[in-house]
């Protein structure tokens, strides 16, 4: 069985749509957040705006605490201080009622996948809208069908169980359960960890086709340096325990910042900053 399938004309390659500038709507606002386990503090004032419409990477040294952020802003993890805003709401302060509401409109795909091993596929990507809606099993079925087609998955996936499908595969079975709801954000954490160069390649084209296409906002974790010269419109950088940076690759080159300027112009970096320049 071929791994993928053509993407369908809905998702395919289009234009890349001008990044949102400074006075476009804010879909994420962080103020003065602060992550303690006990006597440790992760995050001490981190604060953060992500546009409406872009597509923003996420990156800092182990331990800078990229998935507590993420873990916060999914409403995971609660901060010992400062406020959590997504799409108008405050993650933390609001009712149950409309956390769930919150949930119907964000999408996120968890660096495993975790997809449920005992669901095929097409149960998993599903699985949002039964839990979600009241729609009948018939047009749940075509729903993932429809999804899982998006992301370049052969139809025949939608039978296989999680542990017949390759890493690749698994990763964009992850993704149309996150599309699943048609959400208006959609949350990555690591999409490329563990892929070969071409399939990361190929990753990378899907998420930025599906962000143009569908107007999605993307937040997304990443220590992929291909992928934040290849799709980010901005990308934040997180160090010294707060946001020092955000802004696009390019500018991000120009910093002074000691942990930048060794992320962004050592071998590596340089290295994605030609094939940036040759693509």
């Amino acid at each position: 069985m071929s791994e993928l399938a053509p993407i369908p004309a809905a998702v395919a390659e289009a234009p890349h749509r001008a990044a949102p500038g400074e006075d476009a709507e804010k879909v994420i606002r962080v103020k003065g957040l602060v992550s303690r386990f006990g006597s440790n503090v992760v995050h001490d004032g981190v604060d953060l705006e992500v546009r409406k419409g872009e597509i923003l990477g996420l990156v800092g040294g182990s331990g800078a605490g990229k998935s507590v952020l993420l873990n916060a802003l999914i409403g995971l993890r609660a901060p010992a201080e400062g406020t959590v805003e997504v799409l108008g709401v405050d993650v933390f302060a609001g009712s149950d009622a409309a956390r769930r509401d919150l949930e119907r409109r964000w999408g996120v795909l968890f660096q495993s996948g975790a997809l449920f091993s005992a669901l095929s596929v097409r149960e998993n990507v599903g699985a949002p809208l039964i839990e979600h809606t009241r729609l009948p099993t018939r047009l749940v079925d075509e729903i993932a069908d429809m999804k899982i087609a998006m992301t370049g998955l052969p139809a025949s996936a939608g039978d296989l169980q999680p542990a017949e499908l390759s890493g690749g595969m698994r990763k964009r079975a992850g993704l149309a359960r996150a599309i699943a709801m048609d959400p208006e954000l959609l949350f990555l954490d690591e999409p490329t960890a563990g892929l070969d160069p071409i399939s990361a390649e190929a990753f990378d084209r899907l998420i930025r086709n599906l962000s143009d296409n569908l107007g999605l906002t993307v937040f997304m974790i990443t220590h992929d340096l291909d992928s934040l010269y290849a799709i980010c419109d901005r990308v934040a950088v997180i160090a010294d325990k707060k946001i020092v940076a955000v802004a696009p690759v390019h500018e991000l080159e120009k910093s002074d910042h000691p942990w930048i300027k060794e992320y962004f112009l050592g071998p590596r970096g340089r290295a994605a900053q030609r094939a940036a320049g040759d693509a």
